[in-house]
């Protein structure tokens, strides 16, 4: 390479921009995306950038697999495939803590692995709360290990993250401005990080579970009080005593429910909890009270098996652990229980569920009421309801979300807000295995597989096309979109060849690549604590290829570090999966430097070591 290069104006000019957006996203007085914008328009008005190229940056393969997997994600969101995932994180725990974290920590980083970092932990944020308001564990103590876990996992194939995803268009646009003789720079296929990835994320998972559980518990606002012993229990059991599973019973011909009303058969003495009924082919969560019982009908019952059991057998009820009838009404993605407030406003006080109909009009049954810190549930139907009463509730989710439009009752547990698909489920998952399957072939670009797999949600009609649009984060896109010149700009104006040559005349002679590479990935996450993890990526790679080739290193391993390097932040704000935790959790800056930090010097070495492992 020519490092006597001389500094043209053009290279000036870029540097000069690049120089001004780092100044701009530091002191933040300028929104992100509006600098972009400006970059963008100042590399087409310098002719930096070719009029017909400055939006090309828009159709780029990057922007469109970016697009693509926020869209795949909701879409597996709404089969309610994250509720189905925490109570299985609650089971599989049983009540210990160490485990909890480190199950919830490892599923979210696979998750990641085929999701964008900010949409996987926008799933997991709700996830995280159930799994501590059931637990002896506080938010602090759940979300800085599933971040991590999240930003780690990110490294398991190029779609995990925003760097990686633009990698492969960096190394392209790379080509045009090779010196002669230099190989050209391939693309790398889906899983090629996939070994450093895992290494990444065991690094993490193992760091929390041997050496961050002390520094855990100091986390957050809430970092001097008690910490409550885990619960086996569900939180409604042990707050309500509402427990036990849900069970089938079939009427029968000498049952002496035959004839009997919904609300009748809730009266009886030791009745378990009767939360549905299938008659006449038609199955409903929390029928009307005057709902007929038929022979034949059939009953969704909760509670201790041994209860449901004595019941079924005095009644002359057949007895069924499998839900044939009720398996989709009683999915969690689709309904569940939830907790609401009584306001001083309320047009419920003064009247009770019974008067109200709410199961008739609302779609909701009321199974206790907590009542100054008095929990009531004996014919709750005909109680009275007063401001300020808790009500647990049992209902479809949409219905719930339906009744608190009306302000009559405030919802206090979290639920799932869109309309949730559960019998969708199969289908996501299928349609998600032929995505990565096409991904797979080196034949068909990334953007076009992922693309393939939002269609295939789309027509199958697990997400509707609003909701596909409603899932896209259309700062992220138009960031990234205006970014992509200023790369090409570094690179086709000869400035990144230009530092790079520089750089390079002021190392000492016959210096290890392998410091160079640690000195590249230093200066990456440095970047990124300023420009973001896109910013950094797309200044500094073109700025790595042409270091690799001054020193005889691999440009696509140089790449490559700085690509994952761009993630490497768990201290600050710039890294938006950080951004989204610090406020709920109550971090104080202090403390994420103090565990942050030991995890990003980890970071950087497992990388280092495992690219040259690869790239030998």
């Amino acid at each position: 390479m020519d490092t006597g290069l001389a500094l043209t104006t053009d290279m000036k000019i870029v540097l000069a921009l690049v120089g001004l957006t780092m100044v701009l996203f530091l002191f933040q007085r300028v929104r992100a995306d509006l600098v972009a914008l400006v970059v963008l328009v100042m590399l087409g008005l310098t002719g930096l950038v070719a009029p017909e190229d400055v939006f090309n940056g828009f159709s780029s393969n990057a922007v469109i697999s970016v697009i693509a997997t926020m869209i795949l994600g909701m879409g597996l969101d709404r089969t309610g495939a994250l509720n189905r995932l925490a109570g299985w994180l609650l089971r599989r725990a049983k009540g210990m803590e160490d485990r909890l974290l480190l199950l919830t920590a490892a599923t979210a980083g696979l998750n990641s692995s085929v999701m964008q970092n900010p949409s996987v932990m926008a799933l997991y944020m709700p996830v995280a709360a159930r799994l501590a308001s059931r637990s002896g564990l506080r938010l602090a103590q759940i979300l800085l290990p599933v971040c991590v876990a999240i930003v780690m996992g990110g490294a398991l194939t190029m779609v995990g993250n925003s760097p990686l995803i633009l990698l492969n268009d960096l190394l392209t646009a790379a080509n045009a401005n090779l010196p002669s003789g230099a190989a050209t720079l391939e693309s790398l296929n889906m899983f090629a990080p996939l070994p450093i990835g895992l290494a990444l994320l065991a690094a993490g998972l193992a760091y929390f579970h041997f050496f961050g559980n002390r520094q855990l518990r100091e986390l957050g606002d809430g970092g001097d009080g008690p910490v409550t012993p885990a619960r086996t229990q569900s939180y409604f059991a042990s707050a309500y005593g509402i427990e036990g599973d849900v069970f089938e019973l079939v009427v029968t011909a000498e049952s002496p429910l035959v004839g009997m009303t919904f609300a009748e058969a809730e009266a009886i003495h030791h009745a378990p909890l009767l939360l549905a009924l299938k008659s006449e082919n038609e199955s409903r969560l929390a029928p009307p009270a005057d709902s007929r019982i038929w022979v034949g009908s059939v009953l969704g019952a909760m509670g201790p098996r041994q209860q449901v059991a004595d019941f079924a057998q005095n009644q002359f009820l057949r007895m069924s652990t499998r839900l044939r009838h009720f398996g989709d009404l009683f999915n969690p993605s689709r309904a569940g229980i939830a907790e609401a407030v009584i306001p001083p406003t309320s047009k419920f006080i003064g009247k009770s569920a019974a008067e109200l109909s709410l199961g008739k009009k609302y779609g909701v049954r009321l199974l206790a009421i907590n009542r100054d810190k008095t929990v009531l549930r004996e014919n709750v139907r005909r109680m009275t309801l007063r401001a300020g009463d808790m009500l647990v509730l049992h209902s479809i989710w949409q219905d719930l979300a339906k009744t608190a439009k009306s302000l009559d009752f405030l919802i206090v547990t979290d639920y799932p807000k869109g309309e949730q698909r559960p019998h969708k489920f199969k289908i996501a998952m299928a349609i998600f295995a032929v995505t990565m399957l096409i991904a797979l072939s080196s034949r068909i670009p990334t953007s076009v597989a992922l693309m393939t797999g939002v269609a295939g949600m789309l027509v199958f009609g697990v997400l509707k096309m609003d909701e596909a649009y409603g899932a896209i984060n259309w700062k992220t896109v138009f960031l990234m979109a205006c970014l992509i010149p200023l790369g090409w700009a570094m690179d086709s104006s000869g400035a990144a060849a230009w530092v790079a040559g520089h750089t390079i005349e002021q190392l000492p002679t016959g210096l290890p690549v392998w410091l160079l590479e640690i000195a590249v990935a230093l200066l990456t996450t440095a970047f990124s604590l300023v420009i973001s993890h896109v910013g950094a990526t797309i200044v500094v790679v073109p700025l790595a290829i042409n270091l690799a080739l001054a020193a005889g290193g691999n440009p696509t391993a140089f790449a490559l570090i700085v690509a994952l390097s761009a993630s490497n932040n768990f201290v600050t704000q710039s890294n938006p999966v950080m951004s989204m935790i610090i406020g709920p959790a109550g971090y104080k800056a202090r403390q994420l430097w103090r565990i942050g930090l030991p995890i990003s010097l980890m970071y950087t070495a497992i990388v280092v070591l495992m690219v040259n492992l690869l790239f030998r």
